[in-house]
């Protein structure tokens, strides 16, 4: 009995340590159905959501080379081109982080936020873009510069609205980003055999 609970708990131990968790989303998003078997990628992501009232929220990992940081290096240009700057410390708690949705120059306040509920609170209104002020192709941009092998994903609610979702392929178009993949819930299918 005795080397039946030493195995235990060694195999929970190692489970444990092994185990990566999904980051938590911004949003709460239901997705339409399909019929698609493809699974969806875990490294090398770009991640686009759209909520049901039509807000965008973005994410990016560090590739299978975490040594890169590509979060980091994303951040850093992003910030360059809307003049915002970031200390060390928030350059290395961004690249721990999850999906956002708000304008480059809230990003320093959402890193520096003390809890999760706070984030979700400066993070409720989405990334802008609309074409006067479009975020979300900038984040795109430099996210495809740092990572070209990254696959491009679409996450959107199926109570969104089309014409939040058309400006997200626009913006993946002027990105030339024309292979991605639209997530969603595998529905069942039953097969009839008719005589």
């Amino acid at each position: 009995m005795t080397p039946m609970v030493d195995l235990f708990f060694l195999l929970l131990t190692f489970f444990m340590l092994t185990t990566t968790f999904r980051p938590q989303e911004p949003a709460q998003i239901d997705t339409p159905s399909s019929i698609s078997e493809k699974i969806n990628p875990e490294k090398n992501v770009i991640g686009v959501y759209v909520s049901k009232d039509n807000k965008v929220f973005f994410n990016l990992d560090n590739g299978l080379d975490s040594s890169k940081h590509i979060r980091i290096e994303v951040l850093e240009n992003v910030g360059k081109q809307y003049g915002v700057s970031f200390t060390p410390e928030q350059k290395s708690t961004f690249e721990k982080l999850a999906a956002f949705g708000l304008p480059i120059k809230k990003m320093g306040e959402w890193i520096d936020a003390k809890d999760q509920k706070t984030r979700d609170e400066l993070s409720k209104d989405g990334i802008p873009v609309d074409s006067l002020n479009n975020e979300l192709a900038m984040w795109i941009l430099y996210a495809r510069k740092a990572n070209p092998a990254a696959e491009a994903t679409i996450k959107g609610d199926n109570m969104a609205d089309f014409k939040a979702v058309k400006k997200v392929l626009d913006i993946f178009q002027e990105a030339k980003i024309n292979r991605f993949n639209l997530i969603t819930n595998l529905e069942k299918v039953e097969v009839k055999l008719d005589n």
